[in-house]
C-alpha cells in the first residue's frame, strides 16, 4: 500500500478485515514505511530459522520507497491511494513520482492486481501498459464535496493535453468527478464506489457508507471522522477483495477500527483532552482542521513544525494551508518547532491576533505552556509534522497518557 496519504489507516484496515476472515497478518503495523521497515516485517515475524508463519504480509511503503522493494517483494496486489505534493526538497515535483510509480507498475507479472485511486486524474492514469489487473476504486455520490477543487489542489489540469478539468464534484483536493472538455479524458468506472456517505456533522463520527463491490453492496459504519477515511475503507476493501480475503466481516473489521498514531487521536492528558494530527502537506492540514472547525466551541491550539531532513526541508507548502477558515475561533495558540515564527507569520496573514499567539520553540515548555491555556476541563488539538509528533508523544508516553506507539 502506497502514495501520499491515507497508507497508515488503509493497512489497518485492511488487515483487520484479513483478521476477521481469518487469516494471519504481519505488517509494519507501527507506520515504518521505508525499507528498513519493510525488512523489519520479514524480521520480526519469523522465528530463528527465517520461516514466516503468517499467511498475509501487508507492507505500508513509502510512495519514493516502492519502486525499490517491489522487485524484491513480488506482491500480489499494489494499492495506490492517491499523489499529493509533498516533501518536494526530497521526491521533486509530483510527476516525477508519478513517473517512477508507473514504470513499476507496468514492470508488474500479469497474475498481480493493480487497485488504483479513480477520483485522482493523476493516478486514474497509471498502469495503461501493465500486464497485471487494474481495479479502480473511489466515490460516486454527490451527497458529499464541493463544486471545484480547493485553491491548493495539486492536478487541476488534464494530465494529456494540460485543459483545465472540469468536475461534477471535488471530493478532496484534485480528487472527484471529473472529466477533461477537451480530450475526454475522464475517471474510470470504478470497480469499489461509496455510492452514499453520510459524515458525521460535529466531525467525530461515525461515517455511514454504502459501498458498491463486484461481489455485492455493503453497508457499514466507520468509527473515524472525514471523507479521507471513506478512500481508505474503499481502498481496504478493494485490496481485501483482490486478495481474496471475502468481504463478509467488512461491517465488524470497520467497527473496530481506532484512531491510528497521530490521526486526530484523542488523548486524555489529566483533567484535560488533547486531539494530536500529524500534518504534513496542504492537503492533510486543510482536511484536520476543516474537521477541527465543526467541533464545538472556540479552540486552544499548539502549531509544530520542524524542516529537518525527515520532515522535508522544503516548507513552502505551509503557505497554502487555510487557516483563515479557522482563525475566527483560535482561541490561544502556541507554536513551536524549528518554523515556529513562520507558523506564527502564517497565523498573523490570517487574523489571528498577535496577542493570542506564543512561541515557545522546546517541545515539552511548549506543550506545558498549550495545557495551562485550556485549563481543567478543556480540549488542546495539535497539529504537528512527523519530527514533532514523535517528540510531542515521547513526552506524553513519558507521562502515561499513551502507551509506546508499537503497542498499540
Amino acid at each position: 500500500i502506497t502514495g501520499s496519504n491515507g497508507k497508515t489507516t488503509t493497512a489497518r484496515m485492511t488487515a483487520a478485515i484479513a483478521q476477521h476472515s481469518g487469516r494471519s497478518v504481519s505488517q509494519n503495523r507501527t507506520g515504518s514505511n521505508m525499507l528498513q521497515g519493510v525488512t523489519s516485517v520479514a524480521v520480526n515475524f519469523a522465528d530463528v530459522f527465517g520461516r514466516l508463519d503468517s499467511n498475509v504480509l501487508l507492507f505500508e511503503i513509502d510512495e519514493g520507497t516502492i519502486p525499490l522493494a517491489v522487485p524484491e517483494i513480488e506482491p500480489d496486489v499494489i494499492v495506490i491511494t492517491n499523489i499529493f505534493r509533498d516533501q518536494l526538497d526530497r521526491y521533486g515535483e509530483l510527476y516525477s513520482v508519478a513517473k517512477a510509480l508507473n514504470k513499476m507498475l507496468e514492470s508488474l507479472p500479469e497474475s498481480s492486481t493493480i487497485l488504483l485511486n479513480g477520483n485522482d486524474p493523476q493516478v486514474a492514469s497509471f498502469g495503461q501498459n501493465a500486464k497485471a489487473r487494474r481495479l479502480f476504486f473511489g466515490l460516486e455520490t454527490t451527497e458529499v464535496g464541493t463544486p471545484v477543487p480547493e485553491q491548493s489542489a495539486d492536478i487541476i489540469r488534464c494530465i494529456h493535453c494540460q485543459e483545465d478539468l472540469l468536475y461534477e464534484v471535488a471530493y478532496l483536493s484534485h480528487l472527484g468527478l471529473y472529466r477533461c472538455p477537451n480530450c475526454a479524458y475522464t475517471l474510470p468506472k470504478l470497480d469499489i464506489a461509496a455510492t452514499s456517505v453520510k459524515l458525521a456533522p460535529d466531525g467525530e463520527g461515525p461515517t455511514q457508507v454504502t459501498m458498491r463491490t463486484p461481489a455485492g453492496e455493503l453497508e457499514f459504519a466507520i468509527p473515524l471522522p472525514g471523507i479521507h477515511n471513506v478512500y481508505n475503507a474503499a481502498a481496504a476493501i478493494g485490496a481485501s477483495l483482490a486478495a481474496g480475503f471475502g468481504l463478509d466481516h467488512v461491517a465488524a473489521a470497520m467497527s473496530s477500527m481506532r484512531p491510528a498514531f497521530g490521526r486526530l487521536e484523542k488523548i486524555p492528558a489529566g483533567d484535560r483532552s488533547i486531539y494530536l494530527a500529524f500534518v504534513k502537506n496542504p492537503t492533510s492540514f486543510n482536511l484536520v482542521l476543516r474537521l477541527v472547525a465543526q467541533h464545538a466551541g472556540e479552540k486552544h491550539m499548539m502549531l509544530v513544525a520542524s524542516n529537518t531532513v525527515v520532515d522535508g526541508e522544503d516548507f513552502s507548502w505551509l503557505w497554502d494551508i487555510d487557516l483563515e477558515e479557522i482563525a475566527p475561533q483560535v482561541l490561544d495558540v502556541v507554536c513551536s518547532g524549528s518554523k515556529a515564527e513562520e507558523i506564527a507569520m502564517r497565523l498573523k496573514y490570517a487574523e489571528v491576533p498577535t496577542d493570542r499567539i506564543t512561541v515557545i520553540h522546546e517541545r515539552e515548555a511548549a506543550l506545558d505552556a498549550a495545557l495551562k491555556n485550556v485549563g481543567p476541563g478543556g480540549t488542546l488539538y495539535i497539529m504537528a509534522s512527523y519530527t514533532p509528533t514523535h517528540e510531542l508523544r515521547r513526552i506524553m508516553q513519558r507521562r502515561g497518557w499513551v502507551k509506546h506507539f508499537w503497542e498499540e
